[in-house]
């Protein structure tokens, strides 16, 4: 169970499991659209994502050939409680930016 919560859980799998929830795209609209990912690390993202069965990858025949990535009825099924957690996030964040605050003054004082 570890091993899966890795890799649903972690930063990149969460912004393109949010990003593909709106249908397929291209590999180069994904890396647009997500700020600071690299090539290397996107192009793992969507391989671990697609061997878990979250993420298909489609090739459509054409010069050149076009790849689109989108969530299969798992990665659907994913989607659901990523959305909460981004919405919890967004209620929090202010909550949650004074608690850094607080702690950072502290940890100045000592």
């Amino acid at each position: 169970m570890a091993d899966i919560l890795r890799r649903v859980g972690d930063k990149w799998s969460v912004l393109v499991v949010v990003l593909l929830e709106l249908g397929p795209r291209r590999f180069n609209d994904l890396k647009r659209s997500i700020p600071g990912v690299s090539q290397r690390m996107l192009t793992l993202t969507l391989r671990n994502l697609e061997s878990d069965g979250f993420v298909e990858r489609t090739v459509t025949p054409s010069i050149p050939p076009h790849v689109s990535y989108g969530l299969t009825d798992l990665g659907q099924s994913l989607s659901v409680p990523v959305r909460a957690l981004c919405a919890w996030s967004l209620a929090n964040i202010d909550a949650i930016d004074a608690a850094r605050e607080r702690f950072e003054l502290s940890a100045a004082d000592k």
